[in-house]
């Protein structure tokens, strides 16, 4: 199914239809992103700084409060801490008892000033978007080591956002959401590439399914595209209402589901859509 352009998407059914979605967790402040533990628990932060977890039943309890606005999450391989990117204070790293430390504010005397997502590889390296400013071209890809001793990968990229690695680590997926595109990046030279364009409006998480495809959350479309390995660019979910999906930011695969976190709502919500996500370095 190609992707639809203007009023053609009135048109054009989803491969997911907006019913099949429903409300999984309410009563958070605005979740820009979520992440799943081992035992099936959902953590995500809130818009003034709270870290939630989420049991598999969907009961939300606050863990931890850092102030600032949260967004990207990711569990260290361990799984036992969560990296969190907030731009007061960087990247903090968050224990599950709630406590919590700064972690990173930049790499080599370079200070991040919109840090944005986050996913660990198997060795414990960090990638990590420093988004830059909106329409300035100033965004870049970050990596830590295992230690802490971070650099700069890539760049400058148009708001560097969301990222998923392949199952071999030699490529990082990233939106560039100033183009609405996404962009493949080889993680040993910082070589990138274009994977996919015309990712909806203002694409901003990325997920990747067990078979390869990828999927892209798009915040100023309230839809969801499914991106083949070729790079084309198909209409997955949408909700024209912005209820179900509203804003959804990021997205996740669990046990058939696909869970989305919705910035303009106070909810995470998922439809079964039958597909298993590629293992994230805390799930191997």
């Amino acid at each position: 199914m190609a992707k639809p352009k203007g009023d053609d998407k009135q048109m054009t059914e989803p491969e997911v239809p907006r019913a099949q979605f429903e409300i999984f967790a309410n009563g958070l402040d605005h979740p820009e992103c979520l992440a799943f533990d081992r035992a099936g628990s959902i953590w995500a932060g809130g818009e003034a700084g709270q870290i939630y977890s989420i049991t598999p039943r969907g009961e939300v309890r606050q863990t931890a409060d850092l102030g600032g606005f949260c967004g990207g999450v990711a569990w260290s391989p361990d799984d036992s801490e969560l990296f969190v990117c907030n731009p007061k204070h960087g990247v903090v790293s968050v224990a599950r008892s709630g406590d919590w430390r700064v972690f990173a504010r930049g790499a080599k005397g370079n200070p991040m000033i919109c840090p944005n997502y986050g996913v660990f590889d198997q060795a414990g390296n960090y990638y990590v978007t420093d988004s830059g400013q909106w329409q300035r071209g100033n965004g870049y890809l970050l990596r830590f080591d295992a230690h802490g001793h971070g650099e700069i990968l890539a760049g400058p990229f148009g708001f560097a956002n969301g990222l998923a690695l392949s199952e071999d680590a030699r490529t990082l997926f990233m939106v560039e959401s100033d183009y609405d595109r996404v962009l493949r990046i080889d993680t040993s030279s910082g070589k990138a590439e274009l994977f996919a364009q015309a990712v909806g409006r203002m694409p901003d998480g990325l997920a990747l399914d067990a078979d390869g495809e990828l999927f892209a959350s798009c915040y100023a479309s309230d839809d969801i595209h499914r991106i083949a390995p070729n790079g084309s660019v198909n209409l997955f979910a949408w909700d024209r209402w912005a209820i179900l999906l509203s804003r959804p930011t990021n997205i996740a695969f669990h046990e058939g589901y696909l869970y989305a976190a919705n910035l303009g709502r106070t909810t995470i919500t998922r439809a079964k859509v039958g597909r298993a996500g590629k293992l994230l370095a805390n799930q191997r």
